[in-house]
């Protein structure tokens, strides 16, 4: 931009040069003024093709400049005196050139017009700006934080053996041997892009866990390491491979007003799920943003707070913006779980989700206290299992789910009589019915006191359809709960701010789906009760440390209890 700003300075100095030297005084003894103006009609359009090969000014305003310039030439002849006219007698002789007389106004005319056009584009396009940028970067917003993790667990030693569990089908490969360390990184990048009013573009890319030992799932019954929907963790010590980056977010975010969106794609939580501070419906108040602030609360009793889901949701929050004391919400979602491709062979169902959840948020005028209420429900269709009918079928393979991690009542769908090979489906119905409430206190500001509940049933549950599916007599184990209190700063982003909390939850065997369930408290699923503790403090400008300490043993079934320590560094831009 520089060089061409250069460039067009050099053509105005030498233009100037000329004219000055053609109308000083001492020249215009020795040139007549026809020769004069020649000159300058000469050195003008010169200028302007120059300008427009350097692409300073575009081809069509230089040639409506020209025009402009004859016809109001020709308008002057024809209203001049006849005695100022130029007359022209005969052919013009060899040699000779004949010019049409311009007049000074015009002259005038053709340099203001000129002057203008190419001082308005360089105001536009910021010449000489070292900082210029181009406009469409002013739409794009990057965001992205890493977590540094040491990780300890401690297994009980009444644990039943890790074999007891894999013959259920339960996803647990040990039981009994302490880990000391386990170190492991999370990295994870936002792009945000509006790309005209009322619409979004967010795009996020995390570190994976493809290869990551500590993370299994089951595909078609196999205990495999897959990628977990519910972790970005990488753990050390796969040297001999990269880790993986994949893509964990992309959508558009349609927003025709201020109290309506429609979010398609793989996008984020899109209900309140016990959120605080300047966070509502999953996404920052000020903006969308993929990366959640540093702090931030959730009850995640349903959902681990990494989860993003696949398809299309809706949020309606009217008067969000307005000071009025109660301000009503509606979020639904509809989401494919997995495609299958039926066929004679293939007799399996299409497994969705479709969720639906409406609330309020009380906030009394000259108060310090905001509550948030939500109730919700949560459907999960086809995705339980169905066995297959005859010894050495696969019609009803694919009944099985792509990924669990542990806690949910289980059944074989195999007929094949080879333990070795069962293929474990989930044996109960998913519908779960949930409340969830948060009052936030910040009457010592900045710090804030912040309770919240969360209560969950799977009102789908259904013993007589379990028995005829399974041959089982599940008795249910249907509700989970959770019961939280933060103190300190709501987000960390400075030095020396700090968050302390602490919570209770008890989440039984088929409460809810345990593929979708937080991968941390006792390592991941349902069928636990436990509490945890966790500090936060602020060691730079966006920059924390985090300590917590977890500590849960199962409801029922198989005696399992772990202990985990996790430090975390991390540091957001």
């Amino acid at each position: 931009m520089s060089e061409k700003r250069n460039e067009m300075n050099i053509c105005l100095m030498l233009v100037a040069a000329i004219v000055a030297v053609t109308f000083a005084p001492g020249a215009q003894a020795k040139i007549d003024e026809r020769e004069k103006v020649e000159i300058l009609y000469e050195t003008t359009l010169n200028l302007i093709h120059l300008l427009v090969e350097q692409g300073v000014i575009k081809q069509e305003v230089a040639d409506e400049m020209i025009r402009k310039a004859e016809q109001k030439a020709k308008s002057s002849q024809r209203q001049a005196p006849e005695n100022t006219a130029q007359p022209e007698a005969g052919e013009p002789q060899k040699g000779e050139v004949r010019v049409t007389y311009v007049p000074e106004h015009i002259k005038n005319e053709i340099r203001d017009q000129l002057r203008e056009e190419v001082v308005g584009q360089a105001k536009q396009e910021r010449w000489g700006d070292v900082n210029a940028v181009p406009e469409w970067t002013n739409r794009f917003t990057m965001e992205g934080d890493i977590r540094l993790r040491e990780q300890a667990d401690f297994y009980a030693s009444s644990n039943a053996p890790a074999a007891n569990f894999l013959a259920n089908g339960q996803q647990i490969g040990n039981t009994t041997e302490d880990s000391y360390h386990r170190e492991r990184i999370r990295m994870r990048l936002g792009i945000n892009a509006n790309v005209t009013k009322g619409v979004d573009l967010g795009l996020r890319l995390t570190t994976g866990n493809v290869n990551d030992p500590a993370t299994t799932g089951q595909i078609l019954g196999s205990p495999i390491s897959i990628g977990s929907p519910t972790s970005t963790l990488q753990t050390f010590g796969t040297f001999n491979s990269k880790f993986s980056f994949v893509l964990d977010q992309a959508y558009l975010k349609l927003s025709p007003s201020d109290w309506f969106t429609v979010t398609g794609g793989r996008i984020p939580n899109p209900f309140f799920v016990g959120t605080v501070g300047n966070i509502y419906t999953g996404t920052l108040r000020e903006g969308p943003h993929t990366i959640p602030a540093a702090g931030v609360v959730h009850t995640d009793l349903l959902w681990d707070v990494d989860l993003n889901f696949e398809g299309l949701a809706i949020n309606l929050h009217p008067w969000l913006d307005h000071d009025r004391v109660i301000k009503p919400f509606f979020n639904a979602g509809i989401f494919p779980l997995q495609e299958i491709n039926q066929s004679e062979t293939v007799k399996s169902k299409d497994k969705w989700f479709y969720g639906a959840q409406a609330g309020v948020e009380w906030a009394p005028e000259d108060s310090d206290t905001t509550v948030r209420v939500g109730a919700g429900i949560y459907d999960y269709r086809n995705i339980s299992g169905v066995r297959n009918p005859a010894f050495g079928d696969t019609l009803f393979n694919q009944t099985a789910t792509l990924f669990r991690q542990k806690g949910n009542s289980l059944f074989n769908i195999d007929n094949d009589g080879n333990p070795t090979t069962n293929l474990w489906a989930l044996a109960a119905d998913y519908r779960i019915a949930n409340l969830t409430m948060v009052a936030d206190y910040a009457g010592f500001r900045p710090i804030h006191i912040i309770g919240a509940l969360d209560f969950a049933r799977n009102v789908g549950y259904n013993e007589d359809k379990i028995l005829a599916r399974t041959g089982q007599n599940i008795k249910p184990e249907i509700n989970a709960y959770q019961a939280r209190l933060t103190i300190g700063h709501p987000i960390i982003s400075e030095r020396h701010q700090w968050q302390v909390l602490g919570f209770y939850r008890r989440s039984e065997r088929d409460s809810m789906l345990d593929a979708f369930t937080d991968s941390n408290y006792l390592l991941g699923g349902t069928n636990h009760k436990g509490y945890t503790i966790q500090g936060l403090y602020g060691v730079a400008n966006n920059t924390w440390l985090g300590l917590r300490y977890m500590s849960y043993d199962q409801v029922s079934g198989l005696p399992l209890a772990i202990d985990t320590v996790n430090l975390d560094f991390n540091a957001r831009f």
